[in-house]
């Protein structure tokens, strides 16, 4: 045993409380996380909203969606930004809208050609909070983890 081991008398209960505080201090990064996204995002659709007619001229020009015509990419784009960081926001299918914006952001990162290297740092730090929020849950300050365990008992932590 070394002589950090936490099973020291001295240090139990330093290990108990951040044991005990360590679930809410997750859920506090998570939540931040899904802060943050709802700001960027949901300013981002805010702003294709406010001029729609500038909005479908760079998905005309600017913005290369594969696969989708500009008008549609435009409609799908700007609802995406604005209702699933919504529901990151309030926790809510948290893992699904997590998903959504990450994919949301990939399509905006590879579909815009001149992309800057400070632009393509927020678009890593994008895909990196989606992630994590698709891999982690969105904590327990989340409407998820007060509804998902009441509608499904099944998925209840044993």
């Amino acid at each position: 045993m070394t002589s950090s081991s936490p099973t020291r008398p001295g240090l139990r209960p330093l290990v108990q409380l951040v044991r005990r505080t360590e679930p809410w201090a997750q859920s506090l990064a998570l939540l931040a996380a899904r802060l943050y996204l709802l700001d960027v995002f949901f300013k981002s659709g805010l702003t294709k909203v406010h001029d729609w007619e500038a909005t479908l001229y760079l998905f005309t020009e600017e913005y290369h969606v594969p696969l989708l015509p500009p008008a549609w990419a435009a409609w799908m784009g700007t609802g995406g930004e604005l209702v699933l960081s919504s529901l990151l926001a309030l926790g809510l299918f948290s893992r699904p809208a997590a998903v959504g914006v990450f994919m949301l952001n990939a399509v905006a990162a590879f579909s815009y050609p001149d992309i800057s290297p400070a632009g393509l740092k927020d678009h890593v730090l994008w895909a990196v909070l989606s992630a994590a929020l698709v891999l982690f849950g969105p904590g327990r300050l989340a409407l998820d983890a007060w509804l998902m365990p009441r509608l499904f008992p099944s998925l209840r932590a044993r």
